[in-house]
């Protein structure tokens, strides 16, 4: 009897042992499903909200094809260099560019690889090298150097803005609803799981704003349902000197609509307070 317990239980020690690394091995493969939502489909352009655009298309350093929208404002007090999350394309993403026109700035934004109308598949690399391209085309094209324009990224395109900032420093950066790194929120995420030993996508958002010495805002939401308000507070600490914080409301998709005024005034200060600098 005592041997046929102790066969039960070497049996269920090895079966939640082989479930446990099962799910280790699907979670390592399947990394990019878990991190990148894109979506092909584009219904609409910034004509249809009223805003006058651009169509943009220019190649990363790979020759990956990418496409991108310049929305051009009058006597413009700069241009923004848009970095969306990671989800959807850049025609979900009106509603901000509405708020960057109202306050008298240009803005380029554009779809990473695998995104919308651009080519290929999302990798961590490949973001970098698609906003790197991004900013080499705004330089082309509007004569403009990177510490004349605002950096701004949203959760996830607000680590890959702060990748660029650090190689390309710019006249202010905007990080909005993002993480400290990919490896710190999936440890939260799966606790009981060794994340940092099966990631392959790092995205160290907190290690670069520690080496990036422009104005710097956080935007965050203590009710973000998807990236803790913990994060923002990180982000927000690390940075240097000169630095802003903006505490919003709302869930993490919806936080920047919800809160209104409060949003809109945040940005607008900080960037009237450092745009003549």
């Amino acid at each position: 009897m005592k041997k046929q317990i102790k066969r039960i239980i070497v049996i269920i020690v090895i079966t939640i042992l082989a479930a446990f690394a099962g799910f280790c091995i699907l979670l390592y493969i399947s990394q990019a499903r878990l991190i990148y939502y894109p979506s092909r489909d584009i219904f609409t352009t910034p004509s249809q909200i009223g805003l006058k655009y651009e169509d943009a298309h220019f190649q990363s350093a790979d020759s990956t094809k990418l496409h991108g929208w310049f929305i051009p404002a009058d006597s413009a007090r700069g241009i923004v260099l848009f970095c969306h999350g990671n989800a959807g394309n850049i025609s979900n993403r009106f509603e901000s560019l509405e708020i960057f026109h109202e306050l008298g700035l240009s803005v380029f934004i554009f779809d990473y690889r695998g995104y919308g109308k651009s080519a290929g598949k999302p990798t961590e690399q490949g973001t970098y090298l698609d906003t790197e391209a991004a900013l080499k085309y705004i330089i082309a094209h509007q004569h403009i150097a990177p510490l004349e324009m605002i950096f701004f990224g949203r959760s996830l395109g607000g680590a890959i803005i702060s990748w660029l900032a650090v190689r390309y420093p710019p006249k202010m950066l905007i990080i909005e609803s993002s993480f400290t790194s990919t490896a710190d929120l999936g440890s939260e995420i799966y606790p009981f799981v060794p994340v940092k030993l099966l990631l392959r996508f790092k995205y160290k958002t907190l290690e670069n704003l520690q080496q990036i010495h422009c104005p710097v805002l956080v935007i965050h939401s203590r009710d973000d349902d998807i990236i803790p308000f913990e994060h923002g507070q990180k982000l927000f600490e690390s940075a240097n000197e000169p630095k802003h914080f903006v505490e919003i409301i709302g869930t993490h998709n919806n936080g920047f609509s919800i809160s209104g005024e409060r949003y809109i005034e945040g940005l607008k200060s900080f960037i009237l307070k450092h745009i003549d600098e």
